[in-house]
């Protein structure tokens, strides 16, 4: 996506430095800084930190921190591999990456194997790009029907929740790349932004994104969503989602599934866009089997902003000392999912349609 008018990837290899870019999405908005991943350790820092974060973008940040690991030492892929499995429980993605790096690795001679494991990484990029471009092509067919079926001129009012933009992916998005592919497309569109406490990776991230992009949107707080709908504001709801069951259960940023819930009370269209590379096929029961990841009380403790000065600052909200769980996905049933857009199109949120593309996973 474009800058400022330059294109850019969340991520890339650069050749002439022989390291791994991207970028920096705890800067974003106040900043526009490109990390440097050079090691095993950096790479497992930027996704912890959330340096990078989404499923698709974690996921082939993996795959080159698998490579960056075998540039130094071709002996240390079991435990780099571990090391990088065990940053971010959630999102499927990162297992799948890694298995794709085991297949192609698995049998390669200690002298080919970083660059055969770089020629994944690569190609596990690029196969990221084009398949969430699928994404955004299917679910802006399905945004400019709804909006056609509204029979006015006026834009299609659409919810996401957290970001699922470029952002999140290596470019495009799942639920944005719709936003930004029916934009493309002449559907008239106005985003409803929740703020997605306690990251804020909604007010940061995706109002960065569709403000650069020249998308009409506003951004509320995590629980306005409710509101919106009663008052028939809210046209259709799309999300994106770290992990996907085989029976149509979706996992996302927490908060998604209160969504869901007003959505299916206001009856008003609810759709995850995702991957099939996001589908567990090996999960049935996505709330007492997917695994969700607690984080660092400070998030929910601590903000960070810009103050008056120009300076980013950090400060308390909270008493000293209070208990903090701070959970950071939920589980959203499939029977509160309307479908699911992937790069093959769109499907049931039931076991029977997914079932279809297993064999592309």
């Amino acid at each position: 996506m474009n800058v400022d008018g330059q294109h850019y990837q969340s991520i890339w290899y650069d050749e002439l430095s022989d390291c791994v870019r991207c970028i920096d999405q705890t800067k974003l908005p106040h900043e526009f800084v490109i990390l440097e991943l050079n090691s095993l350790d950096s790479t497992c820092h930027a996704i912890l930190s959330m340096q990078v974060r989404g499923a698709p973008l974690i996921g082939i940040t993996a795959a080159y921190g698998l490579y960056l690991a075998l540039k130094s030492d071709p002996a240390s892929y079991l435990d780099a591999r571990d090391a990088l499995l065990k940053t971010r429980p959630t999102a499927v993605n990162l297992k799948w990456a890694l298995e794709r790096m085991d297949a192609n690795c698995q049998g390669v001679d200690s002298k080919r194997l970083a660059g055969v494991a770089l020629a994944t990484a690569r190609e596990l990029e690029q196969q990221d790009r084009q398949v969430c471009e699928s994404i955004g092509d299917h679910g802006a067919l399905l945004l400019r029907s709804l909006w056609e079926s509204k029979g006015s001129p006026e834009p299609l009012n659409v919810l996401t929740h957290c970001n699922a933009g470029w952002l999140a992916t290596v470019d495009w998005g799942t639920a944005l790349a719709v936003i930004y592919k029916a934009n493309d497309l002449g559907v008239p569109l106005h985003v409803w932004v929740d703020e997605t406490r306690p990251r804020n990776q909604g007010a940061s991230l995706t109002c960065w994104e569709l403000g650069k992009h020249g998308i009409d949107h506003t951004l509320v707080v995590d629980n306005v969503g409710g509101h919106l709908m009663q008052h028939g504001k809210v046209d259709v709801c799309v999300v994106g989602s770290d992990r996907c069951t085989k029976t149509g259960d979706v996992c996302n940023k927490i908060g998604t599934y209160l969504k869901a819930l007003a959505a299916f009370d206001n009856d008003i269209p609810f759709y995850a866009a995702l991957p099939i590379s996001s589908i567990d096929f090996l999960m049935r029961d996505g709330i007492a089997e997917i695994p969700i990841e607690v984080r660092s009380a400070d998030e929910v403790t601590h903000l960070s902003g810009l103050s008056d000065k120009g300076l980013v600052e950090t400060i308390r909200l909270t008493p000293a000392n209070v208990n903090v769980h701070n959970v950071g996905f939920d589980v959203t049933p499939a029977r509160l999912i309307t479908g699911i857009i992937t790069e093959r199109g769109m499907c049931a949120a039931n076991e029977a349609e997914l079932a279809g593309l297993e064999s592309e996973a």
